[in-house]
């Protein structure tokens, strides 16, 4: 479900892919089932596009993956974490407009 400008992660590579990397990462958090996470699947990827180049985007799914939502207290989905430094600078939860997705990444910019 991750387009040209999203990388597919998982658990294996969730340390060298988000925690280590020197620009911002937001992390979607998503499983194939869940129709919210495809509502905002567009958005993402067109943020993705947008700030190519400054910002990383990667999607976990969490049925594939379950070591990395249980660490960080992934409940619902999506929920998207937005990583600068390898930490945590901003958690988004469910399905909302790009406008608040997009501010959350102007912080971490």
């Amino acid at each position: 479900m991750a387009g040209a400008d999203v990388t597919n992660i998982g658990d294996g590579d969730f340390k060298q892919q988000v925690l280590d990397s020197q620009q911002p990462v937001l992390v979607d958090f998503w499983a194939t089932w869940c129709a919210p996470c495809r509502a905002i699947a567009p958005a993402i990827q067109d943020l993705a596009a947008k700030y190519q180049g400054q910002v990383k985007f990667t999607k976990l799914n969490i049925d594939d993956n379950q070591d990395t939502p249980q660490q960080y207290g992934i409940r619902s989905i999506p929920t998207l974490l937005i990583f600068k430094g390898g930490q945590v600078v901003e958690q988004i939860v469910g399905a909302v407009p790009k406008t608040r997705i997009e501010a959350a990444l102007q912080k971490a910019l």
